[in-house]
């Protein structure tokens, strides 16, 4: 199943994301299909930069979005 996911990136207490289409068997920073945005929670207010058009061309295809990624894309107007 694919699925719409946060990837870990930044330093030890400095968490910065990258939003990412990915398999749901692979790890969470492991191999992924396609980046499609940013989440920075460390900014006020958190910073978060996701490309509607290919959210909404994987949502289409049947990509799931996680709990968390869902509630961003609906505070970016996504979905």
């Amino acid at each position: 199943m694919v699925k719409i996911r946060l990837r870990r990136m930044g330093a030890k207490k400095t968490p910065f994301y990258r939003v990412v289409v990915a398999d749901s068997r692979y790890p969470r920073n492991g191999r992924f299909i396609e980046e499609i945005g940013t989440y920075n929670p460390l900014t006020d207010p958190a910073t978060v930069n996701i490309d509607a058009e290919a959210a909404k061309k994987w949502i289409a295809n049947g990509a799931q979005p996680t709990d968390t990624v869902k509630a961003l894309l609906k505070k970016s107007n996504i979905l």
